[in-house]
């Protein structure tokens, strides 16, 4: 094999690792089960979040999502959206500290939601929706430990939380961040109902973006080594004449 061969072949071995490794990135960005908007006002009232399962089994759909909620700082009033062909089960928790609201104190609330019934398929995902009657006050995040099964009977546990600044854990769970407001729980309903659907839509679509500018940035890569061994070609034959 001549020289000039060698180079080229080697070359786009290393641009096909590069822009492979680049594209595997991506499509792993895209497959952690997570909950939209990433996050809502302390108390905020009436609104929505959205928690988004991607399939990333070739060969098995997923059959069962739960969803735990924290009872140390519990959701209020959830009610969840109807999913067509899944059934939703809501399992509530007497609280070990009742919480007081305008309307009463609350002693019981939701701790885990299960869906059951429909099938996520390869390269496929499905948002399910849940409406709350108020966020506590009290927590600057909410973390919901989710369990992902599969037709295969693989389960895929989210429940890891990043500890400080570490790099984001294999399997995260959903978080939602919980940011300060100027605005009381009650007085902030309508703003928090329509602000979260827009940040749900701008969260999904940076998510999307992401994972589009890295499939992008892989064939930029692979431009560049091509052009490279090109490069390397050409001199080597003008070295030759």
């Amino acid at each position: 094999m001549s020289a000039t061969r060698a180079t080229l072949r080697r070359a786009a071995t290393v641009t096909a690792l590069t822009a492979a490794s680049v594209l595997v990135a991506a499509g792993a960005a895209a497959a952690h089960v997570t909950v939209h908007p990433e996050s809502y006002a302390k108390g905020a009232t009436d609104g929505v979040l959205t928690f988004r399962v991607p399939n990333e089994e070739d060969t098995a759909a997923t059959t069962k999502v739960q969803v735990f909620l924290p009872t140390d700082h519990p959701v209020l009033g959830v009610l969840v959206t109807p999913q067509a062909g899944w059934t939703a089960k809501v399992t509530t928790t007497k609280l070990k500290t009742p919480v007081k609201t305008d309307d009463g104190t609350i002693t019981e609330a939701a701790s885990e939601i299960t869906w059951t019934g429909g099938r996520i398929g390869a390269g496929q995902y499905v948002d399910f929706d849940v409406a709350f009657g108020q966020l506590p006050e009290d927590t600057d995040q909410l973390t919901f430990k989710t369990l992902q099964t599969y037709s295969d009977g693989k389960v895929v546990r989210w429940i890891e939380q990043a500890q400080g600044g570490d790099d984001e854990p294999e399997n995260p769970a959903p978080t939602l961040k919980l940011t300060a407001g100027d605005d009381t729980a009650g007085a902030a309903a309508p703003t928090a109902k329509s602000t979260g659907a827009k940040e749900a839509s701008a969260s999904a679509d940076t998510s999307d973006s992401t994972a589009r500018g890295l499939g992008i940035a892989g064939l930029i890569v692979g431009a560049l080594g091509l052009a490279a061994a090109a490069f390397t070609f050409v001199r080597t034959r003008g070295a030759r004449s």
